[in-house]
């Protein structure tokens, strides 16, 4: 399957993220809708895959500054990776770890030193794969059970 992974640049591509949040988070895994979104969306940079005829594969946001500081212990340099879904039947191929080098890659390009994120438990081999470590102990979120993790850029 070809795709392209870019930052989300207008209203329709941040609604084809959500889409794909709301398929991934809401859908498979039961967060309820009320949680999912929150006023991050409206200064987070969002990253989106879409397969080459424009339909959404996958999604990840990147918060810095003073949106991130709760996630990250309130270092500015750090930014906060999150949000980050693929599509079902786009998984194994490459997409999600495509989208978390775009948010990386904006990460960057503002400056900062390190990414944070939050994982599902389940997927922490796969961030471990890309250069992330776990730190900190387990701690619940959206009633599925998380572990903090950062890559230094």
């Amino acid at each position: 399957m070809r795709y392209t992974v870019r930052t989300a640049e207008d209203p329709a591509d941040r609604e084809a993220c959500f889409a794909v949040r709301k398929e991934v988070f809401v859908g498979e895994q039961g967060v309820p809708e009320d949680i999912e979104y929150d006023a991050h969306d409206a200064v987070a940079v969002h990253v989106l895959a879409l397969r080459e005829d424009g339909v959404p594969l996958g999604t990840g946001r990147l918060l810095y500054g003073e949106a991130a500081a709760a996630k990250t212990g309130g270092d500015a340099s750090v930014g906060s990776l999150g949000r980050l879904a693929v599509a079902r039947e786009a998984r194994g191929l490459g997409i999600g770890a495509a989208l978390v080098r775009a948010v990386e890659d904006a990460a960057r390009a503002r400056g900062l030193t390190a990414v944070d994120l939050h994982a599902q438990t389940h997927a922490l081999g796969f961030y471990e794969r890309i250069g992330y470590e776990a730190y900190g102990p387990e701690f619940p979120d959206a009633g599925i059970p998380h572990r903090a993790m950062r890559r230094a850029l």
